[in-house]
């Protein structure tokens, strides 16, 4: 870790002289980023100035977790389906668990997914899964070659470092491809890239333009680049008819789901095209609506209880023990942990600052609270909340604090931020990856910014 301590400390010294010290540079990267689309609700995605650097050994430790959760997950989905006592708990509508039970036609019910992993101090710890609509899969290599070509990056380099990108698009259409092979497609699939349009409260690539953010244009973008067939497609604007689902003259051969099953229902009902055609399996969906399964934080209840992961095998069960965060859903009632006995609502007042709330699903009007960010009356509020909505209570694991340059409004300014690295997992094997930099505002988690993740090597 010294090695990565240097280089960042060499990188922000960098930072300091005179060349750098004017903004021109620095306005030009932002407004690169801009014409690129690579904005989220109008702000720039990655306001900061350095990309977040990781080792040799950080990669590999990444990807040996990514490939094994992906197996373990895949064994506790199918014990979870085989029991609806266990599916019951992870809080999924029947409609949910309808189209989950529908045949998706290949070996994986998530093709895609994006982990949520703290590294610190050589140790690596899994917090979180996003299974339906995993960021990152396209603007992450753009950030990562914007970055690349900074005068700074490049003087960072020369002599001294090598810096190389995780992964890449091209590994994203053999994904997405070697799933509609195995549905039954023989030829270059039609792929619509369907996410919640403006007019269902999103951005459209219409949009894109006035300042919002698609990651499903920069997809579909991506894809025909490297010789797909690709569109973004909102939900109200397909259509299906004659066995084919369509949107207008685009006849559909696959689905990337960039949008919930619960969003969906919430606007539309079980008669949507989309659901129709997959229903009569006329269109290949990835990921499968049974990938719904792994969206909820109460995932991780199932997955830190050792009475249900019982019969998972013996290395399993050490994996988890070590590297995955104990995790329960919030109610009145007796668990254990650390193999003791615990009232649950007791207990997460006692450790409060070892201790976070997370609502069971990702939703932008439910907040997380972190107990050591929080006062003992501040989080005894939240503890409340949590027991009348569907929230979950994790251990938190230390995570990696980093300052990081960030460029706003004209002016330089250093600020600590916790980073998480979210390795991109396509097919069960990591291909790239993510950081996300937060700070802290009254307890709750504040996204700061995206920043590419780069292979740090002595040249």
């Amino acid at each position: 870790m010294a090695q990565l301590g240097d280089a960042i400390a060499r990188y922000h010294k960098l930072l300091e002289q005179p060349s750098f010290r004017d903004t021109a540079w620095a306005d030009q990267f932002q407004e690169q980023m801009r014409q690129q689309h690579l904005v989220d609700s109008g702000r720039l995605l990655a306001p900061v100035l350095r990309p977040h650097f990781v080792s040799r050994r950080q990669v590999e430790a990444l990807s040996r977790l990514s490939s094994q959760m992906a197996e373990i997950l895949a064994r506790l989905e199918a014990i979870a389906f085989a029991s609806p006592v266990l599916l019951s708990r992870l809080q999924m509508l029947p409609a949910e668990k309808m189209l989950a039970a529908v045949p998706h036609g290949y070996a994986r019910s998530g093709v895609t997914a994006s982990m949520d992993a703290n590294l610190r101090n050589g140790a690596l710890s899994l917090q979180g899964l996003d299974a339906c609509k995993p960021a990152g899969l396209a603007y992450s290599n753009l950030l990562a070659d914007l970055f690349l070509e900074l005068p700074v990056v490049k003087e960072f380099k020369r002599g001294r470092y090598k810096l190389s990108k995780l992964g890449g698009p091209k590994a994203l259409l053999q994904a997405v491809r070697s799933a509609y092979r195995q549905f039954g497609g023989k030829n270059n699939p039609a792929i619509a890239i369907v996410e919640l349009g403006q007019e269902s409260g999103a951005s459209t690539a219409g949009s894109v333009g006035t300042g919002s953010s698609s990651e499903g244009l920069l997809l579909a973008e991506s894809l025909t680049h490297l010789g797909g067939n690709a569109r973004l497609v909102p939900p109200e604007l397909l259509e299906y008819s004659g066995g084919k689902l369509r949107s207008g003259d685009f006849t559909i051969d696959l689905v990337f789901r960039r949008v919930s099953t619960r969003e969906i229902l919430t606007r539309w009902d079980l008669s949507h095209p989309l659901l129709g055609a997959y229903r009569d399996r006329a269109v290949c969906v990835v990921n499968s609506f049974r990938a719904e399964f792994a969206q909820r934080r109460a995932l991780f209840d199932l997955l830190t209880d050792e009475t249900v992961t019982a019969h998972l095998p013996a290395a399993d069960r050490k994996l988890i023990r070590t590297s995955v965060s104990w995790t329960r859903v919030v109610s009145p009632r007796k668990t254990t942990h650390a193999d003791k006995q615990i009232d649950l609502p007791e207990f997460i007042l006692k450790q409060r600052e070892h201790l976070a709330l997370l609502p069971n699903e990702d939703s932008s009007d439910q907040r997380i609270y972190i107990g050591a960010e929080m006062t003992p009356a501040a989080w005894d509020r939240a503890l409340k909340l949590a027991l009348r909505s569907p929230y979950v209570v994790q251990e938190r694991t230390l995570s990696a604090r980093e300052s990081f340059p960030l460029f706003q409004y004209g002016e330089f300014k250093m600020k600590e931020a916790e980073v998480t690295v979210h390795p991109h997992v396509l097919n069960g094997e990591m291909s790239g990856a993510s950081a996300v930099l937060q700070t802290y505002l009254a307890g709750s988690a504040a996204h700061l910014a995206v920043a590419p993740v780069l292979l740090l090597e002595e040249a």
